[in-house]
């Protein structure tokens, strides 16, 4: 039997794309490798009720609605999402609980003699890879776990992740936009050919608004696939009202809606799972208004704009393209009253960093650069040069640490600080300001309202 730290260190032994600084090689994403992990598992993907979601932006935000208004239904459900802020076990839960350390010990020392032996045949499938491994355990301990639904997030692209083994009930992509383009392509078109590449035969698909670029690739996949598509916009719509929101869905209106995450963005997100949920009415479930209503407002998804803390006001959030970046700015600018302010950007390698800039630089009094620790985080300097033209003078810091701490020392009290550029920043800058509470002995602060 492996010790939990045992079983993070043999995950942490294969690839990760995640990571590395290299370009994606397509050639190394094969279903067929994925197919056969979960054969040696036992095919545990089998019994399983999926709702797959695949997008730009967004999918994890709608995943964790769905699976909130599914517990709230009373449903035992099954979230798989990626990447983590500061654990792996964020990745896998049931009913908003983590997997525990007891149980990845448990189905990695399981797993481990099956993979090890397909490891030994990488040769004509590739390198099993730790999006592989981690996707077979969690779908294992699902299935184990008896969910009644399993709400899937999508890796990376979706035509070839390692999610798209299974047979989803609803397949949703949310908004797509530039973000991947060395895998995906460097056109809309190619993006959402990949995305789309998560609808099946005869399946039943909703997807957020898209340009119509996006759009139209998404309408000729369902009518190639004779699978039934809605449409967020037509066939599902949402009206702000009175600081609250209402969905028109597909089979009934939803009114006096509201949810903990800021932004309108949110709002496209909630009216699509919203409509993923009625689709379900096509196998024969109904969820209710009442549950719809209550489960939006317990959602939780950490640092999608979210107040980590207060005087000066931190913001964290995960924006990493244009299109993130734009929906930050248009929240900040409808949700927060400053005197000044300060903005913190870490990014990775290959990113759209001038169509983040264009957004986010014009309302930013300073701005701050840094680097995660990460094999491909952007240099500061680097980040410095994309900006140029775009941003004003900038501060170059070469860890999380200083730079959160340059921002605080330049901030007062009235001021807001805004942390973005990363799933990993973010998750650095958690990790930091936990660790500072619990040597303060403070509780973690309030993070709930403007």
């Amino acid at each position: 039997m492996l010790t939990y730290d045992q079983a993070i260190e043999y995950l942490e032994s294969f690839i990760n794309y995640e990571k590395i600084a290299a370009p994606y090689d397509q050639r190394m994403w094969k279903l067929e490798r994925m197919e056969r992990l979960l054969r040696s598992a036992g095919d545990p993907h089998r019994g399983l009720k999926f709702i797959h979601i695949a997008g730009t932006k967004g999918k994890g935000s709608t995943a964790a609605m769905i699976a909130s208004i599914l517990s709230e239904a009373k449903f035992k459900v099954g979230l798989y999402t990626s990447p983590h802020l500061v654990s792996f076990r964020e990745r896998i839960r049931i009913n908003g609980e983590m997997i525990s350390e007891g149980k990845v010990r448990d189905l990695v020392t399981r797993l481990k003699p099956n993979i090890d032996e397909l490891k030994k045949h990488e040769d004509g499938l590739g390198y099993i890879s730790f999006f592989d491994v981690y996707t077979t355990l969690g779908l294992l301990f699902f299935a184990l776990e008896e969910v009644d639904f399993a709400v899937l997030e999508v890796g990376m692209g979706g035509r070839l992740d390692a999610t798209n083994v299974v047979q989803p009930l609803v397949s949703v992509i949310t908004q797509i936009s530039y973000d991947h383009m060395i895998s995906l392509g460097d056109t809309i078109e190619a993006i959402a050919t990949e995305k789309a590449g998560i609808i099946k035969d005869n399946g039943y698909v909703i997807t957020s608004p898209q340009v119509p670029e996006a759009l139209e690739i998404i309408r000729n996949t369902c009518a190639e696939k004779k699978a039934r598509l809605f449409e967020v916009g037509s066939d599902v719509s949402f009206q702000k009202e009175n600081g609250l929101f209402g969905v028109s869905g597909i089979f009934s209106k939803y009114e006096n809606l509201r949810i903990p995450l800021l932004g309108d963005h949110q709002l496209v997100n909630a009216a699509t799972a919203v409509g993923a949920l009625e689709m379900l009415r096509f196998h024969g479930f109904t969820i209710s208004a009442e549950d719809i209503r209550t489960g939006l407002e317990k959602v939780k998804w950490p640092a999608r704009v979210e107040i980590i803390q207060r005087n000066p006001t931190i913001v964290l959030d995960t924006a990493h393209n244009a299109a993130s970046a734009k929906a930050l700015r248009d929240t900040i600018e409808s949700n927060f009253s400053y005197e000044k302010l300060i903005l913190v950007i870490g990014t990775s390698l290959h990113k759209d960093i001038k169509g983040m800039g264009r957004h986010l630089c014009p309302i930013a009094d300073e701005i701050v650069l840094t680097k995660v620790d990460s094999p491909r985080a952007m240099d500061p300097e680097d980040i410095k040069v994309e900006l140029a033209g775009i941003c004003r003078d900038v501060i170059i810091t070469q860890n999380v640490a200083s730079a959160l701490e340059k921002a605080k020392s330049i901030s007062g009290p009235s001021d807001l600080i805004c942390i973005t550029g990363s799933v990993y920043l973010a998750g650095e800058v958690m990790q930091i300001l936990e660790a500072h509470t619990r040597i303060a002995g403070l509780k973690p602060a309030h993070t709930g309202g403007i």
